[in-house]
């Protein structure tokens, strides 16, 4: 399996990471999830947002890898975008929670623009 492969599982499970960082030390109810979230505030609540952002980024990525793969186009190129993504959106989160928000936009335009790369490296790409 390609590494690009992996970084799609890692994709997923970034978000997950992320609002368990958000609810970490902060007092939670599992009766009552949403009401929980609804009170965080400060680097918390900009984990969350980040949260909420790593779900709506991570459709576009996961489509990109696969359609590189079923295209053909699945290797070290592929692998340094896809590995480049993730370590993008660690960054994006970092910049998030630290409440960089000039430095976060241009993180995530790095990101958008990697994600696009790989979903069109089919047609740019010219070697395995």
């Amino acid at each position: 399996m390609s590494i690009a492969l992996w970084c799609v599982l890692v994709a997923g499970l970034l978000p997950i990471l992320t609002t368990g960082l958000a609810k970490w030390g902060a007092p939670y109810d599992n009766a009552r999830p949403r009401e929980s979230i609804e009170v965080l505030a400060g680097w918390r609540k900009r984990a969350y947002m980040a949260h909420l952002n790593g779900w709506e980024a991570f459709p576009l990525f996961a489509a990109a890898v696969l359609v590189a793969t079923i295209q053909g186009k699945s290797g070290v190129a592929i692998d340094l975008l896809a590995f480049s993504w993730i370590f993008t959106r660690v960054l994006y989160v970092a910049c998030y929670v630290g409440n960089w928000p000039t430095l976060r936009s241009l993180v995530w335009t790095v990101a958008l623009a990697l994600a696009i790369a790989i979903f069109t490296a089919p047609a740019w790409l010219s070697v395995n």
